[in-house]
């Protein structure tokens, strides 16, 4: 595993950001990282690079203690502000990236940066916001890091900035087998760039697992509403009318009532159905390879 997490606790004063956090991230996947405002990605990122340390529990990155010499410079991470200097060019960003990076990729920095058209003698600060997170993008890859986590990467871009950034990342991605933690609370921006999930909601991890099999051993059924409190399967969301029950279950091989219509889930339907359920947490955690 690339980062493991066991029973991880963060507070900020008297409240508890994250409490029994646990999850695990493979080597070589691109995790989606989804909660809503507040749930405590940040600070699981931010534990995950060394930049907080957790109060309880234990953190491994890439078999080390988070935030020491062996792992630092084996990881890079992009903050939701992309902060660079605003009065270096973007020349300069690439020479500091230099200087402060042992493993740094010249090459691939102004090769990257020259495909998207974006001048090296420009400003940082009269970039636009694409540029902008393109440059910090790239900065960030240069490092040829093996463990790379975005923090809302998208946030305040356009459609098409956000577009071409995935794009970039992808490419990357596909170029050199890095292990990627991105997070986002829309869904929508990682359904077809991700293949493993986790969902963090009130500071706990409700669901993890790659995405192809959570989809798979999820179904929405619709039947009858006297039938819903007989179903012998695990029930993560129920919505029920005067005669109708909605229910998505983790799938078994138990059966069920042929009054029930089946279909299967999309990733924002898993997502949101966790996100609603506030003891979720508390549910048994499928278990996946």
């Amino acid at each position: 595993m690339t980062v493991t997490l066991t029973g991880v606790g963060k507070r900020y004063r008297r409240n508890w950001v994250l409490r029994d956090c646990s999850v695990s991230v493979p080597a070589g996947r691109v995790v989606a990282l989804v909660g809503p405002n507040g749930a405590g990605k940040t600070t699981l990122l931010h534990i995950i690079v060394g930049l907080l340390a957790a109060e309880e529990g234990n953190v491994t990155v890439l078999g080390h203690p988070a935030g020491t010499r062996e792992t630092l410079p084996r990881i890079a991470f992009l903050a939701q502000d992309k902060p660079l200097y605003d009065g270096f060019s973007v020349a300069d960003m690439l020479r500091f990236g230099a200087h402060t990076n042992p493993h740094w990729d010249a090459a691939l920095a102004t090769t990257r940066l020259a495909s998207l058209e974006i001048p090296m003698h420009r400003k940082v600060g009269r970039l636009s916001g694409g540029q902008r997170a393109q440059v910090a993008l790239t900065v960030a890859l240069a490092k040829r890091p093996e463990l790379l986590v975005l923090d809302e990467p998208l946030a305040n871009l356009d459609p098409l900035a956000r577009h071409d950034v995935m794009r970039g990342l992808m490419a990357a991605v596909a170029e050199g087998g890095m292990t990627v933690v991105l997070s986002s609370h829309v869904v929508s921006d990682l359904e077809d760039t991700c293949d493993w999930l986790v969902v963090l909601n009130r500071g706990q991890v409700q669901v993890s697992g790659d995405i192809e099999d959570l989809l798979g051993s999820h179904r929405l059924l619709t039947g009858p509403v006297e039938l819903a409190d007989t179903l012998p399967l695990s029930v993560v969301d129920d919505s029920r009318t005067e005669r109708q029950a909605t229910v998505l279950v983790r799938s078994g091989d138990a059966p069920v009532d042929p009054r029930w219509t089946s279909r299967g889930v999309g990733l924002e339907e898993l997502v949101l159905a966790y996100l609603r359920r506030p003891d979720a947490a508390a549910l048994p955690r499928p278990v996946l390879a």
